[in-house]
């Protein structure tokens, strides 16, 4: 029987969110950009297309649905399986830290366990409130809007070589009404800053190795090559950062930077440094700390 016969089967919001799991499956996406398996990501999906809340009651997906919002869920989680773009690139925007966020293909889909810290006030590390904050290879700039909203006092610099990815956080930016006390810069990790100095700098870097981007799924290679991959090791860029932090870091200023899971390969580079890896309720690892002293001392 043709697809079309059975689709027009589907009648409530649960059958719909079914079907874009079994088409998921059936399909073999891949799935690590705010969701981690096809159901979640159907239901996701699916209530995005009917301008519904993910918190809805769970009575609610008994509803039926009228023929023009099948058309509108089924034209959306078709597109999931034919592009194999990540459903963030898709609806055009993402929850981080509790804030939404406009994203598209110009910058990495929000997903650091960065997002926990800020929420935390980033304690019991960080002493007081910082007056001047920096979220170096910015991308959408979540991570600094969100330390923005955050620290209601504080200034924040988002700092970025791509111009792309400044004209997406400029538009977060906007977006938040943060635009007395949020800027972004164009930047080449610290090239670009001047002698600027920060409370804390807080960064996503690219720490793929070479050889893990050439394997990545597809949906990864949706998302720009310059924000993921970084040299045989993937310690590229997180080098530079080390090795500039000290001048654009306060006195008792803190450095806290993702490596994801290459820890391994930062650990070979840097066995000596005394950094602190960070653990995370909500999940996620490859986050270490460390303050501008210890830089100091061990560089």
């Amino acid at each position: 029987m043709p697809r079309h016969f059975e689709t027009d089967e589907l009648s409530s919001v649960r059958d719909l969110v079914r079907w874009g799991a079994s088409r998921f499956r059936e399909a073999g996406l891949h799935f690590g950009h705010g969701t981690d398996n096809a159901l979640d990501e159907a239901f996701f999906l699916t209530l995005h297309a009917l301008h519904l809340p993910t918190d809805i009651p769970a009575l609610y997906l008994e509803s039926t649905v009228t023929a023009s919002e099948r058309t509108a869920v089924l034209k959306l989680l078709r597109a999931r399986v034919t592009t194999r773009k990540p459903a963030a690139y898709l609806i055009g925007e993402i929850e981080f830290a509790g804030m939404p966020f406009h994203v598209d293909e110009r910058v990495l889909i929000p997903r650091s366990p960065i997002g926990e810290l800020i929420l935390a006030d980033f304690q019991p590390w960080l002493q007081g409130q910082p007056e001047r904050v920096l979220d170096l290879c910015t991308g959408s700039g979540c991570i600094g809007i969100a330390c923005a909203a955050q620290f209601p006092y504080a200034q924040v610099d988002l700092a970025d070589i791509s111009e792309g990815a400044l004209a997406v956080s400029r538009k977060n930016i906007k977006r938040h009404g943060l635009e007395d006390r949020v800027r972004a810069i164009k930047s080449d990790v610290f090239d670009g800053l001047g002698d600027a100095t920060y409370d804390l700098i807080v960064t996503n870097p690219p720490y793929v190795t070479t050889a893990e981007w050439n394997t990545l799924a597809t949906e990864y290679r949706h998302e720009p090559r310059l924000a993921l991959e970084a040299g045989h090791d993937g310690m590229d860029i997180v080098a530079r950062i080390l090795e500039g932090a000290v001048a654009h870091l306060r006195p008792g200023g803190l450095l806290i930077c993702e490596v994801g899971a290459f820890v391994e390969e930062f650990e070979v580079r840097w066995p000596q440094l005394p950094v602190t890896w960070l653990d995370f309720e909500r999940g996620g690892d490859g986050v270490f700390l460390i303050s501008r002293e210890d830089l100091v001392s061990h560089l």
